[in-house]
């Protein structure tokens, strides 16, 4: 897993993944409901879209779009075990995450929303 300051730079070098910002509904959301709730939102998306070893459908499993926290998982790279492989080096989709790995995932999410969204 990557020291956080580092990967935030490399994230801010992808053209794919610094496109990704907040704005229009998803923002609205965000600031009706406040960053706990998207948070706990984004707890459940975590554990069940992409901590169980083989999630179903991966690299297609976080949509694009209607939630803060499938917009922070896209610009993170953190929206499928691809993608946690390639960026934050979490071996890849044979194994359940572990409760570390999870709450790694859950940081960059955190850090992402509050200070780059």
């Amino acid at each position: 897993m990557n020291d956080l300051d580092v990967l935030f730079e490399k994230l801010a070098k992808s053209r794919f993944r610094s496109r990704f910002k907040l704005d229009g509904k998803e923002l609205e959301y965000l600031n009706s409901k406040g960053i706990s709730i998207i948070l706990e939102h984004g707890r459940d998306f975590i554990n069940t879209r992409l901590a169980p070893a083989n999630p179903p459908n991966d690299g297609k499993q976080t949509p694009m779009r209607n939630h803060p926290i499938f917009i922070a998982q896209h610009a993170t790279a953190t929206c499928c075990r691809g993608c946690l492989q390639k960026w934050h080096q979490i071996p890849n989709k044979d194994h359940e995450l572990s409760q570390q790995e999870k709450d790694y995932v859950f940081s960059v999410l955190e850090l992402w929303l509050i200070t780059y969204k």
